[in-house]
């Protein structure tokens, strides 16, 4: 017997995908930075597109871009939906726009159908959730639980400006950030859709996965100090090459995050970002700055990696002599999504007749600093081959409408699990 699908306008759907990826930067797809020119024209449309659906739209202190349909109960708290709309540089076209855009489209769909939920009903665009230009990711979802510190409002990018001054040149107000925008209980229920950007449901040929928890994050800013040298005329044997010792460090996080990795958590290391100077084919190295980033399901794993792999290369560092040291720049705690959200998932699919699996999550999700407010739960698509973070990131429309019913059911669940508590 077919199943009765919601009515959503899948064309509407994928046109709007189409449209919000086009807002690139054109010699290098898909790049659209928190922060940029380009972001804010993006931010522009996006929030006419959020008032064709119905949404009354505001953005709040910490930047992120909130629509609301109003429920037949002013009193009850929101159950909300979203995700993010910028792009790490060369990145995908879906990760994250789609878990806004789906929102849309349920909230116009919504409206559409005369259907009015019991809860007020939120489509949230959070403010830069990839590492922003000042070494903080999460920077809107973070504002919202109020977890976004001094030290992060005071970070600078590279042309000497705070994130602080960031956020109030794009309409935030970081004066405001100080206590959370949002309180405990503060959300009735939050659930995110969002592409695996892993292998797992494309190699099991499953179509949605009901997330079970987010693993932690944790990056370092390492700075290796050497003396920066002629590179024709300083013999080997002294040197003090900053660039050698980045590199014993970063081999060295290699082999401990391997070792560590399933034995019994999830761990992975990666230094992703790398600064030297003088940075001249001519010059020995002799300072490099490097980021380092530690994800795991474990919360003691990241307490003590950095900290174990410095006093692994101590050695090394000191007959090279270098000296080295790191500061935090962000920490994130391993997450576990609640059965409230997981249950009301999982009653969406199988309502739905789709095959679903649980699943972990190897990547951080504003969702994570949804879970102080409120329940909290995800819902992953398959992406080509796992692909993401890349312009080769793929998802055919049929997957997205996938996602989108399961997401639009899950918020019905939720209203109605939620009503009758």
């Amino acid at each position: 017997m077919p199943h009765a699908f919601p009515p959503l306008n899948a064309e509407r759907l994928w046109a709007r995908v189409e449209t919000l990826s086009r807002f690139t930067l054109p010699d290098v797809p898909w790049t659209r930075r928190a922060f940029s020119p380009l972001f804010d024209e993006a931010r522009v449309w996006l929030r006419s597109e959020f008032e064709a659906a119905g949404l009354a739209t505001r953005l709040d202190a910490g930047g992120n871009l909130i629509g609301t349909l109003a429920g037949r109960d002013p009193a009850r708290k929101p159950i909300a939906t979203g995700s993010h709309c910028d792009t790490v540089m060369a990145g995908g076209r879906f990760d994250g726009i789609i878990g806004v855009l789906a929102g849309i489209e349920v909230a116009h769909t919504l409206r559409e159908q005369g259907v009015q939920l019991e809860h007020p009903f939120e489509v949230i665009d959070f403010l830069s959730e990839e590492p922003s230009d000042y070494g903080i990711s999460c920077v809107g979802s973070r504002a919202l639980c109020g977890q976004l510190t001094p030290d992060m409002l005071a970070a600078r990018n590279p042309e000497g400006e705070t994130l602080a001054a960031g956020i109030a040149r794009i309409g935030g107000d970081p004066s405001a950030l100080g206590a959370p925008l949002r309180g405990p209980d503060g959300t009735a229920a939050f659930v995110e859709l969002h592409i695996e950007q892993g292998p797992v449901l494309e190699s099991r040929g499953l179509p949605i996965g009901v997330v079970t928890n987010i693993v932690g994050i944790r990056r370092v800013l390492i700075t290796v100090e050497g003396q920066p040298d002629h590179a024709g005329t300083t013999p080997m044997d002294i040197r003090r090459d900053a660039l050698v010792g980045a590199a014993r460090i970063i081999d060295a996080a290699h082999r401990q995050a391997s070792a560590a990795s399933g034995n019994p958590h999830y761990v992975v290391a990666t230094v992703g970002r790398l600064s030297m100077t003088p940075n001249a084919a001519n010059a020995v190295p002799g300072r490099v700055e490097l980021t380092l980033e530690m994800r795991s399901d474990s919360n003691a794993v990241l307490d003590a990696f950095p900290e174990t792999l410095m006093a692994g290369v101590a050695t090394d560092l000191t007959a090279l002599r270098l000296s080295a040291s790191f500061t935090q720049l962000s920490r994130a705690r391993p997450t576990d999504c609640t059965p409230l959200v997981m249950d009301a998932v999982q009653a969406a699919a199988d309502q739905l007749g789709y095959a679903s699996m649980r699943l972990p999550s190897g990547a951080g999700h504003d969702a994570v600093y949804m879970a102080p407010t409120g329940p909290i739960g995800m819902i992953f698509i398959p992406c080509l081959n796992g692909r993401s973070h890349c312009p080769e990131e793929w998802i055919e429309p049929a997957q997205l409408l996938d996602g989108t019913r399961v997401l639009y059911q899950s918020v019905l669940e939720l209203d109605r699990k939620l009503r009758a508590a």
